[in-house]
């Protein structure tokens, strides 16, 4: 059979006979060059030219879940996650990580993450460790219209004019029934916090005093 020409990530993983997460890992961390056919994809002489024994050594281990790795942070602030008790650090941060660069994906499933051990316990280790969990902390509608100390009406005005939008949609589970599932939008606590002072124009207090069953000041405004 032929030989490939270019080799997608999980083609060169396969051909170096190393965990697809380690060959991730390793891109990222330069153990291998960046693909150099294509945007994805790699030149036959590049794969071959790749040392296999250290693609392997870069992620010697399993990664860690989301979960797994929110635990370790939870347990690095002194605060663990207990089963069955409401969790103090979720997958939600993880995630929220990731996205600043303080994290690496190694998973390519949309409903699964997978991060490197060692750079998760580099996390554990910061000052700001505490800081950036509560910042980063995952709110729902009802949750973030309450910190801010306004009504949901209020709320569902300030997404619609585009002032938040949601870090991620999350599936809740209502009951025993799948059909009670529902897609809660999530935003970020620091975000929600940030509304103030992003919009000085607003009389918060004027805002935050809107009795029930009046109309929201917002309700006039246009994006």
């Amino acid at each position: 059979m032929a030989r490939l020409t270019e080799y997608d990530e999980r083609q060169a993983a396969g051909r170096l006979r190393v965990a697809i997460t380690a060959f991730r890992w390793a891109v990222h961390a330069g153990i291998v060059p960046r693909p150099d056919a294509s945007k994805w994809t790699w030149s036959r002489a590049a794969v071959e030219a790749m040392d296999r024994d250290a693609v392997a050594a870069g992620l010697p281990g399993d990664p860690l879940s989301g979960r797994q790795a929110a635990d370790r942070i939870a347990e690095a602030l002194g605060t663990p996650n207990v089963p069955g008790e409401p969790t103090v650090v979720t997958a939600f941060v993880v995630r929220r990580f990731m996205a600043a660069g303080l994290l690496t994906e190694l998973s390519g499933n949309p409903d699964g993450s997978l991060v490197h051990p060692s750079q998760v316990a580099e996390v554990c280790t910061r000052a700001d460790l505490a800081e950036l969990v509560a910042a980063n902390a995952p709110l729902g509608p009802d949750q973030a219209a309450a910190r801010l100390g306004v009504r949901r009406t209020d709320w569902d005005h300030m997404v619609r004019l585009g002032w938040i939008a949601p870090a991620e949609w999350r599936e809740v589970q209502f009951g025993t029934s799948r059909a009670g599932a529902v897609d809660v939008p999530l935003y970020r606590a620091a975000e929600v916090d940030a509304l103030p002072a992003a919009h000085p124009e607003v009389d918060w207090s004027g805002l935050r005093a809107v009795g029930k069953g009046r109309r929201s000041p917002l309700a006039a405004l246009g994006r």
